[in-house]
């Protein structure tokens, strides 16, 4: 699966990123930047309120496929320079991270 399906198939909202073809492999949830950095696996979608650019840097160092704004999290505007300037897809949804990921579970 790719991040365009997941798009279409849970109603997402792109805020950021054009290239949605990017493959989907695991899903992994957390706000603790430090540690989303050392056990996000690349190719996963980040489920997560932090929508600052810190986690713009944590998403390129995982390599992770793109983040999901769960309960609808503001991305803030310095976030979303840098994630278009590193190709970083990000996506938002008003739901929490608990029913993204049993969506997700469901779809890979």
């Amino acid at each position: 699966m790719d991040v365009k399906n997941l798009v279409e198939e849970l109603g997402l909202k792109v805020l950021c990123g054009e290239n949605l073809e990017r493959e989907i492999s695991g899903c992994y949830c957390g706000d603790l930047l430090s540690w989303v950095m050392s056990r996000a696996n690349e190719g996963d979608v980040w489920l997560t309120v932090m929508g600052n650019i810190n986690s713009v840097g944590v998403a390129v160092l995982a390599d992770v496929a793109c983040i999901v704004l769960t309960e609808n999290a503001a991305l803030d505007e310095d976030a979303l320079k840098r994630a278009m300037q590193n190709d970083v897809i990000i996506l938002q949804t008003d739901k929490n991270s608990y029913q993204m990921a049993a969506a997700i579970s469901k779809l890979i």
